[in-house]
């Protein structure tokens, strides 16, 4: 079946699968899906059971595929998918997803940005080529993902739990089960869907070797790093339990103890900004600045008074790649800029 009629018979399914959800049920059956997806995304959120053990479970996914063989089927988060023919049309529903196939030397043809994003990352642009909106990572619009006629579509369960199904009326849908500090095994996991399993590994293990050399060159007195991420209503010290926090593990930097702990972030006041302190401090920002508790929590004197900020070692550090990169080309970038922080 050609692209064109596949996508058109998806296009229809996807119309048909809406009209009815629209239409609800007399069983209530509709709302008890809705809270069975709600909880399945709460779960690998953080704190879970889930979370803690996602990374083992994402690594034990994945096809016993030879290179070369389709069709191939996957097991993933959400069951099993058969994918026949090695895809070229890609649709990827974050921004991990993204980083995990331009790597890879793929182009997809559509992509859902974090919510108030521009689009493509700009560390991305250069290699991502054009591919069309499809909403955003919490909102997806699945009209314009059916409309692309694509051949695979890569996203995780917490993200998209709730439209895995229409989803893979679509195309064939693969999950892992969340973005962050799994990033490593969702990489492959989105690798052995693409068949580019083999180009995926040198890559981790380039990755390895510059952070295993970073650490090496900073020398055995190492500093302490401090991660504090400001967002809209809250701000986060990240953890071991992030994608941020695995390159730090990596590269061999210490932490301070309220970081040093198996969880996304520990969330803190303005007024507890002191809890922040540490040798260095890289501050992210996510979304519009003056929207978070940035302002203040700087204005205090407690953070006025940080040994890091007194020493001139507070710094402002890329969002796109430091939080929401989630992947081997955003994680690569964030080696490059703490070698120019604490390389002498």
């Amino acid at each position: 079946m050609s692209f064109r009629r596949r996508g058109t018979a998806a296009a229809v399914a996807l119309a048909a699968a809406l009209s009815l959800a629209a239409c609800g049920g007399g069983d209530g059956s509709s709302d008890s899906a809705k809270k069975e997806d709600t909880a399945k995304k709460k779960d690998v959120a953080t704190g879970g059971k889930d979370f803690g053990d996602a990374a083992a479970k994402t690594a034990a996914m994945g096809t016993d595929a030879k290179p070369g063989q389709f069709p191939r089927t996957l097991t993933h988060a959400l069951g099993r998918t058969e994918i026949p023919a090695a895809p070229k049309r890609v649709v990827v529903l974050d921004v991990g997803e993204l980083d995990n196939v331009v790597s890879l030397g793929i182009k997809p043809v559509g992509y859902a940005p974090s919510e108030g994003d521009d689009g493509i990352p700009g560390y991305l642009k250069k290699d991502a080529g054009t591919p069309k909106s499809v909403g955003t990572i919490n909102n997806l619009n699945l009209e314009a993902i059916a409309n692309l006629q694509p051949d695979l579509i890569l996203g995780s369960q917490l993200r998209a739990a709730d439209k895995y199904d229409e989803l893979s009326k679509i195309a064939p849908t693969v999950f892992s089960i969340r973005p962050g500090f799994t990033w490593k095994e969702n990489y492959l996991l989105n690798a052995a869907a693409l068949d580019r399993t083999a180009e995926a590994k040198t890559k981790l293990a380039a990755y390895e070797t510059k952070a295993k050399q970073l650490g090496a060159d900073i020398g055995p007195n190492k500093p302490t790093v401090s991660m504090v991420r400001y967002l809209p209503g809250k701000i986060r010290l990240y953890a071991r339990a992030s994608f941020i926090g695995t390159i730090l593990e990596d590269a061999g930097l210490p932490r301070p103890k309220n970081q040093q702990i198996d969880e996304l972030a520990a969330e803190i006041s303005p007024e507890k900004i002191d809890e922040a302190d540490a040798d260095w401090i890289f501050t992210g920002v996510y979304g519009d600045a003056k929207a978070t508790k940035k302002d203040t929590a700087q204005a205090n004197p407690l953070w006025k008074n940080l040994k890091a900020v007194k020493a001139g070692r507070a710094k402002d550090v890329p969002d796109e790649t430091w939080y929401l990169g989630l992947g081997v080309t955003a994680a690569n970038s964030v080696l490059d800029d703490l070698r120019g922080d604490l390389v002498e």
